[in-house]
């Protein structure tokens, strides 16, 4: 039987595993389908510690909103910003300086879909359906919102998504047209998939996620960091998502310490552009 329900736009393929769902799953969230979450059920006994990622994930992209937002940041531009879960950017940017302003950036339909039950009531904030990698489209929407003025200081996410694009699609190419519509004073809040830390367990995790909509390209230390070409690195630079300006005592969910590099899996790193 074809798993549907209402808020699911006509022509969504609810067989066919996505990031944005698959993520949501691995969050304990409910915008996901079967497929998503048999993957899921698949990643996690491949790579026991995929759910601790997402965790880090979520917890790295809060922290890099609140330094923004207090730091004067006041909109912010969400790259692949996947479907509404706890410590979505909207909520944490918005709780944090209620006059900020938030756009949402996904190709991915349910996750456009639920963004827009989400934000469509909130002048605040809105969610526009581009693919990242074409980041003039994705400008020329996101002004549209009447939300974003790229000739202020804008903070940009890209938690969590550039490793998703291909070698082909040259994601430091991606951001450096991003990186030069911004004004000096923007920041950039990056997390990218690594195999270096923990190669095994990425290793199989990449061949499960090799079965999805969205295949994962995981990169280097020095591939990560000249992502931030253009970008004053922030202290402590491109570290493991926990270990970056950790809150007192942060610890994994299961309690392991958040300082262990071979469960993170990723890099993340926060610039401010020149």
């Amino acid at each position: 039987m074809t798993e549907r329900a209402g808020w699911v736009p006509a022509g969504v393929d609810v067989g066919l595993p996505s990031a944005a769902r698959l993520h949501d799953f691995l969050l304990g969230g409910s915008r996901n389908f079967a497929a998503d979450r048999e993957l899921g059920a698949q990643l996690l006994a491949a790579d026991p510690d995929s759910a601790v990622a997402a965790a880090q994930s979520r917890s790295f992209l809060r922290r890099a909103v609140l330094l923004m937002a207090a730091s004067g940041i006041r909109q912010f531009l969400d790259l692949g910003s996947g479907a509404p879960s706890a410590g979505w950017a909207p909520e944490v940017a918005l709780a944090a300086d209620p006059g900020a302003r938030v756009v949402c950036v996904d190709f991915e339909d349910v996750a456009v879909a639920h963004g827009h039950l989400r934000l469509d009531a909130d002048p605040r904030a809105s969610v526009v359906q581009e693919d990242l990698t074409e980041p003039d489209a994705v400008l020329v929407s996101a002004r549209a919102t009447g939300l974003v003025d790229t000739s202020e200081p804008l903070g940009l996410l890209a938690v969590g998504v550039l490793h998703h694009v291909p070698p082909s699609g040259d994601p430091a190419r991606v951001l450096a047209a991003y990186r030069d519509e911004l004004a000096p004073g923007s920041l950039l809040a990056l997390s990218h998939a690594t195999g270096e830390l923990a190669p095994e367990r990425v290793e199989a995790a990449v061949a499960v996620l090799g079965r999805s909509a969205n295949p994962v390209f995981p990169r280097p230390l020095a591939a990560v960091e000249a992502l931030f070409d253009g970008f004053e690195l922030l202290e402590p630079g491109v570290v493991v998502p926990p270990a970056w300006r950790p809150e007192h005592g942060a610890r994994f969910e299961d309690g392991a310490e958040a300082e262990d590099p071979a469960r993170a899996g990723a890099y993340a790193g926060v610039g401010r552009k020149r």
